[in-house]
C-alpha cells in the first residue's frame, strides 16, 4: 500500500540538531532505514516539511515509518493512501458506480 507521508518539524530540536551539525545525518539515517520512494522537503506554514512516499505491505508497518520522526524530532505527521494512474485503473470504477449509484439520490442535473 503506497502511503504518502506529510512530516513537521518543529524548531526544536532541530534548530538545535542543525546548529550540532546533525541534522542532516539523523535525517539521512532516518530515510536510509525508510527507503522511500520518493522524499521531498519543503516548508509548510513556516516549520520544515517532508513529503515522503513509502509503500508498505500492510498497516502494521506504519509505525516503523512513524516512529523515527516522532523520537528524533518530535514531528507531527499525517498519513494518505496514495494511489498511481494504474491503482485507479485496477478499481473498477465502474461496476463501483453501477453498485452503488442510486438515481433518486443523484443531483436533478445528473438523473
Amino acid at each position: 500500500m503506497r502511503i504518502l507521508m506529510e512530516v513537521t518539524l518543529p524548531h526544536e530540536p532541530f534548530n538545535t540538531y542543525v546548529r550540532n551539525g546533525i541534522a542532516g545525518k539523523k535525517m539521512s539515517e532516518i530515510l536510509e532505514a525508510l527507503k522511500p520512494e520518493a522524499a521531498y522537503f519543503t516548508e509548510r506554514d513556516g516549520k520544515r516539511s517532508g513529503v515522503i512516499v513509502v509503500d508498505l505491505p500492510e498497516a502494521s508497518k506504519l509505525p516503523s515509518v512513524a516512529e523515527p520522526w516522532f523520537l528524533i524530532f518530535n514531528a507531527d505527521i499525517s498519513f494518505r493512501v496514495a494511489m498511481t494512474a494504474d491503482d485507479l485503473k485496477n478499481a473498477d470504477l465502474e461496476s463501483l458506480g453501477k453498485k452503488w449509484a442510486d438515481s433518486e439520490l443523484q443531483p436533478a442535473g445528473r438523473r
